[in-house]
């Protein structure tokens, strides 16, 4: 029988957080159970494999994508690292892909202004380290970026964003979708071209600064 940490990484324990963030309206709550899986996906060892496959077989990713929609700004922020972390895991990619694209690029700002619920830097970067992380060597997720309209997005944080990280962050995805070459017909037909998608900023290393957790079980 599991002993110690391991207890951590079996089914119940997932099918536990999934039961709070379904029902729970508490956004402390809420949080915190999305930070756990988010420690719990985290990872390339073979319990964080086994708890990515979990989380998707539980039907957990639904749970999450929905919670994308939070007005809070640290749960909006939670659920965007757990899924970057989750999308690790080849089919979670494929499917936060058709699934997530849209709300992420609703949490983006826009020109004209912050997104509607005004988000904090942390939580914009975390949003755009997510994106980048499921376009990684996925085009077919790429093209639902791009069909989500998200270009326009990406293009004016990395033109006009105050902050340095949030036009790194954009300026990343930009260059990803460009490495694309089959999509640049698609691009060029919706007015843009390589100039759009241009790095002028010199280190492309994103810095995550992804909250810790402390995990327990009650």
């Amino acid at each position: 029988p599991p002993a110690g940490f391991e207890l951590l990484y079996q089914p119940d324990v997932v099918r536990l957080y999934l039961s709070i963030l379904t029902e729970s309206q508490n956004f402390n709550t809420l949080e915190a159970a999305a930070g756990a899986l988010q420690n719990l996906s985290a990872g390339n060892w073979t319990w964080s494999t086994y708890i990515r496959a979990t989380v998707r077989k539980e039907r957990g990713l639904p749970v999450l994508v929905e919670l994308l929609q939070s007005d809070s700004d640290k749960v909006v922020r939670a659920v965007s690292i757990a899924l970057r972390n989750l999308s690790m895991d080849r089919r979670n990619k494929d499917l936060i892909g058709s699934y997530a694209m849209g709300e992420l690029v609703r949490n983006l700002p826009s020109r004209q202004q912050r997104s509607a619920k005004n988000l904090e830097e942390d939580t914009v970067v975390a949003v755009l380290n997510t994106i980048h992380e499921i376009i990684t060597d996925s085009s077919e997720n790429a093209r639902s970026l791009i069909q989500t309209q998200g270009i326009q997005k990406l293009v004016a944080i990395s033109k006009s964003s105050q902050s340095p990280r949030e036009t790194k962050a954009a300026s990343h995805i930009l260059q990803m979708i460009w490495s694309y070459k089959e999509l640049r017909n698609a691009l060029q037909k919706d007015g843009w071209n390589k100039s759009h998608f241009q790095v002028k900023v010199l280190d492309l290393k994103l810095v995550l600064e992804i909250p810790e957790w402390k995990v327990s079980l009650l």
